[in-house]
């Protein structure tokens, strides 16, 4: 198939096809015209296919014509195309023109490696999926060079690293899916950045930063202090403590003297005025209980 000069539209999705498609082949110069690639839901092994990102022209660069006005057979022939893109796990039918069209979907299967930097001369994909694999390395800064993009979906990798800054130039990018692999640092805030939520970086465990609740540590995302916090910090995480455990130091130190002196009888004058305090409100509480009898 890949020696078929014309051919634009290759979908095999959800076989049970598989095998290295990264293998030689006898076609030099392979699917020159494709367009639209989907092979996800199948069990093809192996690296991506370098190869054939280098010589998808159809996605690398626009096609010029030189007949401005085409015939009704070609007109027909190229107006429109029915094609299922999965977005962010959900399966939708769209309808496009195929002149303006073009995406690749190699996602659900065992691909492996690292993500070819070749990837980014495909300048003019506009969809592109590679999740659910296991794809290791770092997200390739060369993926900020499709600057066609409207949807990205490398989720449920072992990806790692931090997000290139590189893809805050992807203007276009209207689905962002980067959920399920071992990314690290912030998250980039400027551009389309700014418009993705939550679901498109969980179960990154060292990203942080908005829209996430995890705060990065260099301070670029903590919140403003109010004045007077550090003065509140300091009363409310020391003084009442201190002010407590004095409080309670000075009453088991107190009762422990008390005993002491009681207990050796001095000093006299001490002894004697204790033990007249405690005779006297004896006596008052006696005479009030019997005051409260004489009145009922």
């Amino acid at each position: 198939m890949g020696g078929l000069p014309n051919f634009k539209v290759l979908v095999l999705r959800s076989n049970k096809f598989g095998g290295n498609i990264s293998l030689p082949s006898p076609t030099k110069l392979p699917f020159p015209e494709l367009q639209v690639l989907d092979i996800s839901q199948n069990a093809f092994v192996g690296s991506l296919p370098d190869r054939y990102f280098n010589n998808f022209r159809a996605m690398i660069e626009e096609k010029k014509r030189n007949d401005p006005i085409l015939n009704f057979d070609d007109m027909g022939y190229r107006q429109f195309v029915n094609i299922i893109v999965t977005l962010k796990g959900q399966d939708q039918l769209l309808n496009r023109l195929l002149e303006a069209f073009t995406t690749m979907d190699l996602s659900s299967n065992s691909f492996s490696g690292t993500i070819p930097p070749s990837i980014g001369n495909l300048k003019i994909l506009k969809y592109l999926n590679l999740s659910h694999n296991t794809l290791t390395g770092h997200i390739p800064s060369s993926l900020g060079s499709m600057s066609e993009l409207e949807s990205l979906d490398l989720s449920t990798n072992k990806l790692d690293g931090e997000i290139p800054s590189e893809l805050t130039r992807l203007t276009f990018l209207a689905k962002l899916n980067l959920s399920m692999n071992n990314l690290v640092g912030q998250i980039p805030q400027t551009n389309q950045f700014s418009t993705f939520e939550n679901d498109s970086y969980m179960g990154n465990w060292g990203l942080c930063g908005a829209p996430l609740t995890v705060k990065c540590d260099n301070g670029t995302t903590l919140q403003p202090e109010e004045e007077g916090d550090d003065e509140y910090e300091f009363i409310d995480g020391f003084c009442w403590r201190s002010i407590v455990m004095g409080y309670g130091s000075g009453f088991v130190v107190g009762i422990g003297i008390g005993y002491m002196i009681i207990r050796s009888g001095r000093p006299t004058w001490l002894v004697n005025s204790f033990l007249e305090l405690v005779i006297n409100i004896g006596r008052r509480r006696r005479n009030s209980a019997s005051k409260r009898k004489r009145i009922v």
